[in-house]
């Protein structure tokens, strides 16, 4: 049985759901982290072409998106009540 790759509605789903969750930590250094290591992961498997790639791809990306949302819980549990120096800039 063929698998079919993900539409490119699905993959730019999966891409917004990291920057999503990536706004859950509470710390600088570590959101900025996510949103720059999503971005390089994408980026680098945008020229993917055939299929079963795609879809190994595709599913990593999603077990990893479920990794992430377990450490967003954890860390938040144990974040560091000080902003960090960066966040006292921006404001």
């Amino acid at each position: 049985m063929a698998v079919a790759a993900p539409m490119r509605a699905e993959v730019m789903s999966l891409f917004r759901s990291f920057l999503r969750m990536a706004r859950q930590f509470s710390d600088y250094n570590i959101r900025e982290y996510t949103c720059h290591r999503a971005a390089d992961a994408f980026r680098e498997n945008r020229a993917l072409g055939d299929v079963p790639t795609v879809v190994a791809a595709f599913a990593y990306g999603k077990k990893q998106l479920e990794v992430a949302k377990r450490q967003a819980v954890v860390y938040s549990l144990y974040a560091p009540k000080a902003k960090s120096i960066m966040e006292m800039k921006l404001q």
